[in-house]
């Protein structure tokens, strides 16, 4: 059975064009799967309840088969929320790209805000992998992922040179990368 996606979006994000994900989400639809990249509400003020309720309806009407979800930026926290909150049902795989630190959260968004993971329920939340993909020179995490996210969760992180946040801005339009994660069996071809 084939699988199907839902992407999330970060903060002051609507959806553009140039955006890997926006791409990603185009490329996995002319491969003939199931895509959902919704536009969350309120972008530029997010309300953590608000973008749960939306996740939960995303997952809820995901196609059958293998489910998998590609979070950028502020969506990671969004993940790690509904993990902790148990909020939604497992999912196959999970990839978490530029997951920003809690205090670099720009105000808008301090709802999204973690005083810690819940690293049972956030591993719970996927029967497969959990990828971290980040860069070490992210202005919203410039500690790294790798110790905020990946040694909590067990997971070594992807890092990426000088990737800044991972996006249009940093250089990261067509992102190979992300269809390759995405579709594992076409690695090779």
């Amino acid at each position: 059975m084939a699988p199907s996606f839902l992407i999330l979006h970060g903060i002051e994000n609507y959806r553009p064009p140039q955006h890997w994900q926006f791409l990603l989400a185009a490329d996995l639809t002319r491969a003939g799967h199931a895509v959902s990249y919704p536009q969350l509400p309120t972008p530029d003020a997010p309300k953590l309840d608000d973008w749960l309720q939306a996740l939960c309806s995303e997952v809820a009407g995901m196609a059958d088969g293998p489910h998998i979800v590609i979070c950028h930026s502020l969506a990671c926290l969004l993940w790690l929320h509904a993990a902790h909150r148990h909020a939604i049902p497992t999912v196959d795989r999970v990839l978490l790209v530029a997951p920003p630190a809690s205090a670099n959260v720009p105000d808008a968004g301090a709802s999204f805000r973690l005083e810690a993971i819940d690293v049972a329920a956030v591993r719970s939340s996927a029967a497969g992998e959990i990828a971290i993909v980040c860069s070490d020179a992210d202005p919203y995490n410039p500690m790294g992922a790798q110790g905020l996210y990946g040694d909590p969760l067990g997971i070594t992180a992807t890092v990426l040179p000088g990737a800044g946040h991972i996006t249009p801005d940093s250089g990261y339009g067509h992102w190979p990368f992300a269809i390759q994660w995405c579709l594992p069996a076409d690695r090779g071809r």
